[in-house]
């Protein structure tokens, strides 16, 4: 069977990679210890980190506190970044990623958040739906994994409110991947062309109930779109490495990958 390519959907890779991004946010790690940028969002992101703890949660980062532009938590040991990428290829670490979601959204709701609590993100409003606390960039590069066990999460930058769905359809984006063949295949690192469809049925039965029904494609895509506007929006304000991105090239290249999504919806279904 022919690859389904990128052909006409843009760029066959990103237009930037984790030395690039490295460069533009910098991160360290000594003695057990995360520094990285801090923001006006950050005590908020502390507070909800802090809540979940509480409740007995050991899979999210024990912030130490915020020390003028910079922020310190303890490190969760294990692999992240693009170290993480190949944990998640096995029925097993998928299943566990989608556990590790449910766990985070289950333990989230009975956060409120602090008086004059700012976020980098956007919540994101129901009439039909309960809403969760979502983590907002739930990919492979910011789950911590140990022998394909999702063991941590961590980049709590994008935490919102929001639907359940929110955070579960931006990772199947990424864990299906709703991505077309090559990219699965050299940017993903899968050694075969992976089975969307069954990879996202996985998915969704480790995660369990409380979704509603919905149409994976048009849901996916909808989310690739709103994340899109999400990157623009920090790139006009000059955020780094937002503003990087748009100036490489990333709003064509993710308009690509959304056509691809509903051009392809028939790969995402099951199949009686």
């Amino acid at each position: 069977m022919p690859l389904a390519t990128s052909k006409d959907y843009g760029p066959l890779v990103a237009p930037t990679d984790d030395s690039v991004t490295q460069a533009l946010r910098s991160i360290e790690i000594a003695n057990g210890v995360v520094t990285r940028p801090a923001s006006t969002w950050t005590p908020t992101v502390h507070s909800f980190l802090l809540h979940l703890r509480s409740q007995g949660l050991t899979c999210v980062p024990q912030p130490l506190g915020i020390e003028g532009d910079v922020e310190r938590l303890v490190l969760i040991e294990g692999d992240a970044g693009g170290d993480g990428w190949k944990h998640q290829h096995s029925d097993h670490g998928l299943r566990s990623a989608a556990r590790l979601l449910r766990t985070v959204h289950d333990a989230s709701t009975g956060w409120e958040p602090p008086v004059g609590a700012e976020f980098r993100a956007a919540h994101v409003a129901s009439d039909s739906e309960p809403l969760v606390w979502c983590h907002g960039d739930f990919g492979p590069w910011n789950v911590v994994w140990k022998d394909d066990e999702a063991v941590g999460l961590i980049d709590w930058d994008f935490l919102h409110q929001a639907p359940r769905l929110d955070d579960v359809s931006y990772a199947l984006q990424w864990f299906a991947p709703t991505r077309d063949d090559e990219m699965a295949l050299t940017w993903h690192h899968f050694p075969s062309v992976p089975d969307r469809a069954a990879r996202i049925c996985s998915f969704l039965d480790a995660y369990g109930e409380g979704l509603p029904d919905f149409d994976v494609a048009e849901t996916v895509a909808t989310r690739m779109e709103a994340t899109m506007a999400l990157e623009l929006s920090l790139a006009n304000e000059g955020v780094e490495p937002q503003r990087t991105w748009v100036e490489e090239g990333s709003q064509e290249w993710a308009a690509g990958e959304v056509r691809w999504v509903r051009d392809n919806a028939h790969l995402l279904r099951s199949t009686p």
